[in-house]
């Protein structure tokens, strides 16, 4: 296992997949989330990018200190991470509190960013759109809200191994608390006509956590955003749809351009 031990001495845990040389991807994973949570999708994306991938403080094998945190720190992180890998420039691929980290990215560092992916994310929880009182789950199941309706129904076994892995690594109650701060003193709702990388905002049409009207506020903002919206899919689009959401995205990257990292 790789770790990367921080000025602050936080340890992140990280893997590397794909060709050496080939564009830097950084994937950002969700509040709470793990690197196993892209295993569905880092074959596929590792056959045309470096692949960079890993767990945000707080979360899987990476530290988890009780401290104050804000979006500059995981964005902090982020630059660190690539500055030990030699990466100048890199594409993101940001899911949900991810997709905030990658917002915030390229606002602060620009120069850092060669493109983006925004996906089941918003710009800040104050004035996202909230998902309707429907999507309600039942009490006691609340993995469920991470799924569409029609997908949890359907395929039990596949939800059953995505909380399988899940749970090999969970994330103690301070440090979600720590990653929801955060998130709540994060708002970049006016400064979306800033972002300069060539963007794609990918979403889910039955994701119960993040309302799918963000996708399309967010596409709105970014000047050229381009949105895709993976029709039937919920929260974790990833996960249900990967061969759909992973081909949005490689075709996308590609057609942003190079990233000579």
């Amino acid at each position: 296992m790789t770790f990367l031990r921080l000025p602050d001495g936080v340890r992140l845990y990280y893997e590397l997949h794909g060709p050496e040389g080939a564009a830097a991807l950084v994937l950002l994973e969700g509040m709470g989330g793990d690197v196993p949570g892209w295993r569905r999708n880092i074959p596929h994306l590792a056959r045309e990018f470096r692949v960079v991938t890993f767990d945000l403080r707080g979360n899987g094998l990476s530290d988890k200190p009780d401290l104050p945190m804000s979006m500059d720190t995981f964005v902090d992180d982020t630059a660190a991470l690539m500055d030990s890998l030699g990466i100048a420039r890199a594409n993101l691929y940001g899911m949900s509190f991810g997709g905030m980290v990658a917002i915030w990215m390229s606002l602060t560092r620009p120069e850092r960013v060669c493109a983006l992916v925004l996906a089941a994310t918003h710009a800040g929880p104050a004035r996202a759109s909230r998902a309707p009182a429907s999507g309600r789950v039942p009490k006691g199941r609340p993995y469920l809200s991470l799924y569409s309706p029609d997908f949890a129904r359907e395929h039990p076994d596949h939800v059953a191994e995505d909380l399988a892995v899940g749970r090999r690594n969970p994330q103690p109650t301070h440090a979600g608390r720590r990653q929801w701060e955060a998130m709540q003193s994060f708002d970049a709702w006016d400064r979306l006509g800033e972002i300069e990388a060539p963007t794609l905002v990918l979403h889910g049409t039955e994701d119960r956590l993040v309302a799918v009207d963000n996708a399309r506020r967010l596409a709105s903002g970014i000047p050229g955003a381009r949105l895709r919206l993976l029709e039937g899919a919920g929260h974790v689009y990833h996960s249900e749809q990967p061969d759909e959401a992973d081909l949005a995205v490689v075709r996308f990257l590609e057609q942003a351009g190079g990233c000579d990292g």
